[in-house]
């Protein structure tokens, strides 16, 4: 099959590997869409992930398809079958999962290789964190129940509150999502530096938006939004240590900060310790997803109450993967759908 393997910073390459045969509990499936992400871009610019790949690696982690084969003590699946599995599932027994805080489990099954003709579900990913697709579901949409599932478990860790006054750091598609959910309970303001992007945020419900290629201040802009005080909650989205800051600046007193994006490794951020203490501030580091999200992330999808395809900005071929990369360095694509049997 044409697969896309990772070799190191910027260096991907379609190659020809054998197709995928399932082993005990597993299933292969023919990749429907797989839909290209900003951590695939973190990776892909990077040269590599701490947590969830080594190199050289197969690519890709969110995709949705059809199963076209099973392995032994498999059950509830069949050939034929719709699905969209998460990248990872949990082990469900060490101290961590006792506790429910299955992100955090230092035994996660993760996966990798969605940027193929086919793709080998492990074991613990088809009993933990594999969903069927309903049959009127595009699997480009289905493909995003993965980015859901992690803004989903985002915004669990921040404390939103109904009218509060929430500031979005970052205009790419985690970002974008992050908007489109809370918009419908709280008054919502994006940056980013893309205007093509912060138009989607206003469809998606952002009550603002700003471009800080235009705005240098943006603390200072934030206090006159809030009658001087800060933003109730502010998430971070772009992964850029200086922006973690931009996020702390813009708080008010008692506010929660949700520093989602994740950052180069071994980076540091400078904090106002006096502000930290004084203002009550609670600074959130928060990572992945749990399977309740993951179901919960297809339900929303699939209820079609918000039109995440706008968030789609094209299909492509797999074998035009790696100009869709080069596009998203460019900031001229969100996600793009690739597709293998174009």
């Amino acid at each position: 099959m044409l697969a896309a393997l990772l070799y190191g910073q910027e260096d991907l390459r379609l190659e020809e590997v054998a197709d995928p045969t399932p082993g005990e509990g597993e299933v292969v499936i023919q990749v429907g869409a797989a839909t290209t992400c900003g951590t695939d871009l973190k990776v892909w610019r990077r040269g590599g992930h701490a947590k969830m790949l080594k190199l050289p690696t197969l690519f890709g982690h969110e995709a949705a398809g059809r199963i076209v084969a099973v392995g032994a003590g498999v059950t509830n699946w069949r050939v034929g079958d719709r699905i969209v599995a998460n990248n990872s599932a949990p082990c469900m027994n060490c101290f961590y999962c006792q506790r429910q805080e299955y992100s955090l489990c230092p035994n996660l099954t993760w996966n990798n290789g969605t940027f193929a003709e086919y793709l080998k579900i492990p074991a613990a990913i088809v009993q933990r964190n594999m969903l069927p697709v309903p049959d009127e579901l595009p699997f480009e949409l289905a493909a995003m129940t993965e980015p859901l599932a992690c803004v989903l478990h985002g915004i669990s860790r921040s404390d939103v509150k109904p009218q509060d006054r929430v500031v979005v750091l970052g205009d790419g598609a985690i970002g974008l999502m992050f908007v489109a959910v809370l918009a419908a309970n709280a008054r919502v303001w994006l940056w980013g530096g893309n205007d093509q992007r912060l138009e989607i945020g206003k469809k998606l419900g952002a009550v603002g938006t700003f471009n800080y290629h235009q705005i240098a201040d943006i603390p200072g802009v934030v206090r006159e939004l809030t009658q001087g005080m800060g933003a109730d909650v502010v998430i971070e989205a772009t992964g850029v240590p200086s922006v973690w800051e931009t996020a702390i600046a813009c708080a008010r007193p008692g506010a929660t900060v949700n520093l989602f994006g994740g950052c180069p490794k071994d980076t540091t951020i400078t904090i106002n310790t006096e502000q930290l203490h004084y203002s009550e501030l609670t600074l959130k580091g928060v990572f992945h997803n749990t399977p309740k999200y993951v179901k919960e992330a297809l339900s929303l999808i699939a209820s079609r109450k918000i039109p995440f395809e706008l968030l789609i900005s094209e299909k492509r071929p797999l074998q035009d993967l790696g100009q869709v990369f080069a596009q998203m360095k460019a900031r001229q694509v969100i996600k793009v759908a690739m597709i293998s049997k174009y």
